[in-house]
């Protein structure tokens, strides 16, 4: 029966992402014996790439390996809806092709997505209220209310003959969230005292001493700064905090002034969490059309762009090129958000710009204007407390916050502590945990509209590109081993002119010439000695003058 021990069942876990880095949140458990497996994946999100990755967008988990067995992968459980949690649906549900669970608010979300995608129709959604339970051949999986910088955001409690796990989500401690419900400590003590084997649990903020603030505080923050604002105040914040966007408009509306809302993100997050009753009809918002028809004293615009995103609303605005809204010296801008790790840079150069048209900024390190949606140490120690695991598996951070959350539980009394990292199978009960398997993991990159590997995937080129340029070389060959003509060169990415001030393309299309000669006759016959030759000659030689070897490609033609 779910939730009794069974002897020879046993349960693991298999990261297949989000583990040793923030975002791209995949977790995958297992339930009998290697060659008979039961799974359920909890969470299928993304996280957007960088400058690390040239012409990526969207890195997804490596879920190649449950995908090799779907017909044991008995459904996807979402834990709410932010992207680094719902994100990979779209793309991954036609390699996993199972029923998907999530609560409304994060049903919405999804729904747009597919939708998008095409797929609304055909993936089964499975809606789930906080506090209900889901029965999936061996296992049993609740939904626990927990709360978080986005609506109905739960824990799961998942129960089987193996053992009992809290797979926590992401959630933080708050007595006074802007929406409700709040989290539902009495369940977690109730569970707790049933016995919990194993806790798997955010390391996000674990690094941080304390207790994170409320939502209430940032709300009456935002009031008092909007209060003495002189000028227009324009608000960006994370488009998916629908607590947030109800503290801006009450804010607003508590000066008299009116909501403007500005980014495709922020619109479709405010008629999701409508559509399921979460911001109630009084809560109007007026369109970015209507932004320059308002007194400037009159005007709260919220925007998307907290990141510093180039297509975003913000980055628009900053750049004076926005078709409705534009800044006057002396309106104010607050960033409602933290910079997510590896958005430095952009987030700076929007500031930056900012600054150059006169414009006031208040970040969250200038004033309490935000709150992380997750906990820090002692929330961690009373959830601890409820829950009374007998093993802690860290997840949702990078490897630094991952290693503080197991020396933290061992401080705080729970006996055993481990850690897995993506694409590593770690045997949860009976027993110690152990890895016990190592299986394919890690990413995918979305390059435009196809899915492709990471490590060498297209994306490993360009980054040489970037910093190496490219020579591209043509020739043509006759059957007598001559060249039928002048060869072709395209240089690219490259300096025009050697240090000594000779043209690089000249530089080649001699390198060409003099080794080409210097090949036997009989040799010339073999296209791929032709080509190695001439390509390191040409990278040895570049390399000489220029400091750098260049990418070669060199392209025989036979007539």
């Amino acid at each position: 029966m779910t939730g009794r021990k069974k002897p020879g069942a046993e349960l693991v876990l298999l990261p297949m992402g989000g583990m040793g880095e923030i975002g791209m949140n995949a977790y995958a458990y297992g339930l009998g014996t290697p060659a008979r497996r039961k799974w359920i994946l909890v969470d299928c999100g993304v996280k957007f790439g960088d400058e690390r990755d040239p012409g990526i967008d969207v890195i997804l988990p490596d879920v190649s390996y449950l995908e090799a067995q779907a017909k044991n992968l008995l459904g996807i459980f979402l834990t709410h809806g932010h992207e680094d949690h719902i994100g990979g649906i779209a793309w991954l549900w036609p390699l996993l092709r199972c029923p998907v669970y999530c609560t409304p608010f994060a049903a919405e979300l999804v729904k747009r997505k597919l939708a998008e995608a095409g797929l609304l129709g055909e993936v089964p959604l499975r809606v789930v209220p906080l506090g209900g339970t889901v029965e999936a051949a061996g296992f049993s999986v609740e939904y626990v209310a927990v709360t978080h910088s986005i609506p109905e955001p739960a824990a799961l409690a998942i129960r089987t003959s193996a053992g009992t796990i809290v797979h926590s989500g992401d959630w933080k401690l708050d007595p006074t969230p802007t929406i409700a419900p709040l989290m539902d400590i009495d369940r977690f003590r109730e569970i707790g005292n049933e016995g919990v084997d194993v806790l798997v649990c955010d390391s996000t903020n674990v690094l941080r001493e304390g207790h994170s603030p409320s939502e209430a505080e940032i709300s009456d923050n935002l009031a008092n700064i909007i209060g003495e604002a002189k000028g227009r105040v324009a608000i960006t914040t994370f488009a998916s905090h629908v607590g947030r966007i109800t503290s801006i408009a009450q804010a607003a509306r508590a000066n008299g002034r009116e909501v403007v809302v500005a980014g495709r993100a922020m619109h479709n997050i405010i008629a999701a969490a409508r559509e399921v009753g979460l911001l109630k009809e009084g809560n109007s918002f007026r369109d970015q059309t209507e932004y320059g028809y308002l007194p400037r004293d009159k005007v709260v615009l919220l925007c998307t762009g907290s990141q510093g995103e180039p297509r975003a609303a913000m980055a628009r605005i900053a750049a004076d090129n926005h078709p409705d809204i534009t800044l006057d010296k002396g309106d104010l801008v607050i960033f409602s958000s933290k910079t997510i790790p590896g958005n430095e840079k952009s987030v700076g150069e929007l500031l930056n710009k900012l600054a150059e048209q006169q414009v006031e900024v208040i970040t969250s390190d200038d004033a309490l204007v935000h709150t992380s949606g997750h906990p820090r140490q002692d929330e961690l120690r009373q959830f601890y407390g409820w829950v009374k695991p007998k093993l802690l598996v860290p997840m949702h951070g990078e490897a630094r916050h991952l290693m503080k959350q197991t020396e933290f539980a061992a401080e705080c009394g729970i006996p055993e502590t481990a850690s897995a990292m993506a694409g590593e199978v770690l045997r949860l009960a009976p027993g110690d945990a152990k890895i016990v398997d190592d299986v394919p993991g890690g990413r995918l990159h979305v390059d435009g509209r196809i899915i492709v590997p990471s490590i060498e995937g297209p994306a490993r080129k360009r980054r040489k590109l970037a910093h190496v340029g490219v020579v591209a070389v043509s020739l043509v060959i006759d059957g007598s081993g001559r060249m039928v003509d002048d060869p072709q060169a395209v240089l690219d990415g490259m300096p025009e002119e050697t240090g000594a001030g000779y043209e690089f393309f000249e530089l080649v299309l001699d390198i060409v010439e003099e080794v080409f000669e210097s090949i036997p006759r009989k040799r010339r016959q073999i296209d791929e000695a032709v080509e190695e030759k001439l390509r390191q000659s040409i990278r040895r030689r570049v390399e000489t003058e220029w400091g750098k070897r260049p990418i070669v490609h060199v392209l025989i033609h036979r007539v």
